[in-house]
């Protein structure tokens, strides 16, 4: 992990939109910002003064605000552990004014001006979800040298490019207990996001407590629940943040954990038991009952009153069909309503949901699945399936929301999402219809991941899609995007998110011991399987399947690959002893570190599906530093040399433990740039 690096007293260029200083190292960058050649010293006096108009939450932040300051800089900020209206105060050190309180909602004034001088900080925002987001900002700003912390001076006008920008995280596949659900909403206040989607049920469970219908949690959520009061908590905690938390109860699919306890429900009449396999299955609510409507009306209605936002998410997502296809009853309900296909008959569902959810004040949102026609204009699409679907909404008048390429449970490079964007420049769309584009979700699914191992799958790649969200469209440079995440994650650690501390312990629980060394390298180099390959035929784990295992300890988008991939690049451009020198001593520590492993695994038999990994990296870093002495030499290898090195690099590129090397393509450039060329006459008789 790089050092936080300095923001120099004297920098003195224009950010703005296309342009990111290499000093500067916030996440999201600001629409605006400039330097004014100042700074502003941090001492034991700093306190924060509060005028204008603000809503309560302001105060819990900036009080919040003021002990985090304390914990970075060691300074005893004991003048203010709480922070007060103060309109008197108006030299405090740090001053904040809000024209008016924020309502928690859709669209509200997310704007925020700072000022930093000599003598003062001054904070100006439209509301206090305004000023709440200037607090991250200048935590982010906290800068030090030999006299001590500082802000450095700058003039920030920021404003979020979208107005949705969220995070989903499943609490229904594995359950997520409430300090996770904390830590995370902490994290995304850290970084501008502004909605939480809890996923709250599915085939796995009910994670809700319900009075009017009990038996969902006694009998459909293995006693993992959130009761009413931690609802309450959760919307609570969400609130002083400035972030809206969004529920979603999935139907009519997905609901095999409500058809374990009000099994009456279902389209095919039969017993049923919570599903503890992962993937899409075939229970599904019976459209044709009026029950069904029953007992939604009245769920519902208990659920919407739990989460005051307006949005409420209904699902609708990967309904199979066969249940209604197979059950004659529904089938003759189909004809006799000239419904001619089962999506025909998921939309009339949907429709008799609509007017349950407006009687609470609720708009409806659901996956692009039910972007079919009669769907209403006034539903929300999110789309996971493609960005056609996406566009697809918006032309036809729905609001919409992008999830497609932000699905961070599939272990994609940060890159790919940061890309992402919802609105690229080349967009086809009509003012009104880019109106429509509400934003974007990160999607945490939680089928491999657990309360330990969940945090090192969100973050720290979800600050770049918070960016992506956030952030001008021009600010899309890859390389200054992974230098300044390398620091948020730091900075994400410190307000007590896991992803880098959960590494440790697991990995001295995986080596049965306390030396973990030769196990570090090797998990530094490699990832879990992309996609959904980890989960080979949705029959290789279930809920209680452990996951403690080499690909839980390994994490996405490694930072020591991607260096060293970089590494090897510049130096088949431009050959330097200093760069032969890098690359050797890493290759050497990979080459050597084989023989620890496996002093280790004699002690530990879980490590077993570890070593092809760690053979392979040994056997490819001893073919790379050949490779180094012949490049270094000037030497070109013959191409027998070559095909029998290539047979090392394929073998390597084969999972083990459902993890794979990442240093593979890196190694195998080096081995290309060592031989004679592949398209000679002897290299085709060889090779092929």
């Amino acid at each position: 992990m790089k050092p936080v690096i300095m923001i120099s007293l004297l920098f003195a260029c224009l950010i703005c939109h296309a342009q990111v200083n290499n000093e500067l190292n916030l996440m999201p960058v600001p629409a605006g910002i400039k330097s004014n050649g100042q700074h502003f010293f941090i001492t034991q006096q700093f306190h924060v003064a509060i005028t204008g108009k603000p809503n309560k939450r302001l105060y819990s932040e900036a009080s919040r605000f003021i002990r985090r300051m304390g914990e970075k800089t060691g300074l005893f900020l004991d003048r203010q552990g709480f922070v007060t209206p103060s309109d008197n105060d108006l030299n405090a050190p740090l001053l904040i004014n809000v024209n008016h309180e924020a309502r928690l909602v859709l669209n509200e004034d997310e704007s925020y001006y700072i000022e930093v001088g000599n003598m003062q900080v001054k904070v100006n925002a439209a509301t206090d979800l305004g000023a709440i987001h200037a607090l991250e900002t200048l935590m982010q700003l906290v800068t030090a040298d030999s006299n001590g912390y500082y802000f450095p001076g700058v003039i920030i006008n920021d404003k979020p490019r979208f107005v949705w920008r969220g995070l989903l995280l499943d609490v229904a596949l594995h359950f997520m207990p409430m300090d996770v659900i904390k830590r995370t909403l902490d994290g995304m206040c850290a970084v501008k996001l502004n909605v939480l989607h809890l996923h709250l049920c599915n085939d796995q469970g009910f994670r809700v407590e319900s009075k009017t219908f009990p038996d969902l949690q006694r009998k459909a959520s293995d006693g993992k629940y959130f009761t009413q009061e931690n609802i309450r908590e959760l919307v609570a905690y969400a609130d002083q943040r400035g972030i809206r938390i969004v529920p979603e109860f999935v139907v009519p699919a997905h609901t095999t954990a409500v058809l374990t306890a009000y099994p009456q429900l279902a389209s095919v009449k039969k017993p049923y038991t919570l599903q503890h396999y992962f993937g899409v299955f075939d229970p599904v609510l019976d459209p044709t009952d009026p029950k069904v409507y029953v007992f939604l009306d009245r769920l519902f209605t208990e659920m919407a009153s739990l989460f005051p936002d307006q949005y409420f998410h209904i699902g609708g997502d990967e309904n199979t069909g066969r249940d209604w296809d197979s059950t004659p009853r529904i089938r003759a309900y189909m004809k006799a309503k000239g419904i001619k296909t089962y999506m025909d008959l998921q939309t009339e569902f949907n429709k008799k949901l609509l007017p349950i959810l407006k009687k609470n004040n609720k708009t409806m949102i659901g996956w692009d699945e039910i972007l079919q026609p009669g769907v209403p204009k006034d539903v929300v699409i999110q789309s996971w399936r493609g960005k056609e679907a996406f566009y697809q909404s918006v032309r036809q008048g729905h609001a919409a929301i992008l999830s497609n390429g932000y699905y961070i449970d599939l272990i994609q490079p940060t890159d790919v999402h940061y890309l992402n964007d919802p609105l690229p420049a080349d967009t086809i769309l009509t003012s009104e219809q880019v109106k429509l584009v509400l934003g974007g979700e990160a999607t945490m699914w939680s089928e491999h991941v657990t309360p330990e191992t969940v945090d090192s799958r969100v973050w720290p790649r979800t600050a770049a899609i918070a960016e992506r969200l956030w952030s001008p469209r021009q600010v899309n440079d890859v390389t200054d995007m992974y230098r300044r995440l390398d620091i948020i994650s730091r900075h994400l650690e410190t307000i007590g998110l896991t992803h880098l501390s959960f590494r440790p312990p697991l990995l001295r629980r995986l080596a049965n011991s306390y030396d973990t060394k030769a196990l570090e390298i090797l998990v530094d180099v490699i990832e879990p399987l992309k996609m959904y390959e980890r989960n080979q035929g949705d029959t290789m784990y279930t809920v209680f399947s452990p996951y403690t295992k080499l690909a839980d300890a390994a994490t996405p988008d490694q930072p020591l690959p991607r260096s060293f991939g970089k590494l090897v690049s510049s130096y088949l451009q431009n050959q330097t002893p200093e760069m032969e020198l890098a690359i050797a001593k890493q290759l050497l520590v990979w080459k050597n570190n084989h023989q620890q492993l496996l002093l280790i695994a004699e002690h530990s038999p879980i490590l077993k599906e570890a070593l092809p990994l760690s053979e392979n990296l040994s056997l490819i870093a001893a073919a790379g530093l050949e490779a180094i002495e012949y490049i270094r030499q000037k030497n070109k290898a013959n191409v027998y040399w070559l095909r029998e090195r290539l047979l090392l690099i394929e073998k390597a590129k084969q999972q083990s433990g459902r993890c794979e090397l990442q240093v593979v393509n890196p190694v195998e450039q080096l081995l290309r740039a060592a031989a004679v060329a592949e398209d000679t006459i002897e290299g085709k008789l060889a090779i092929n």
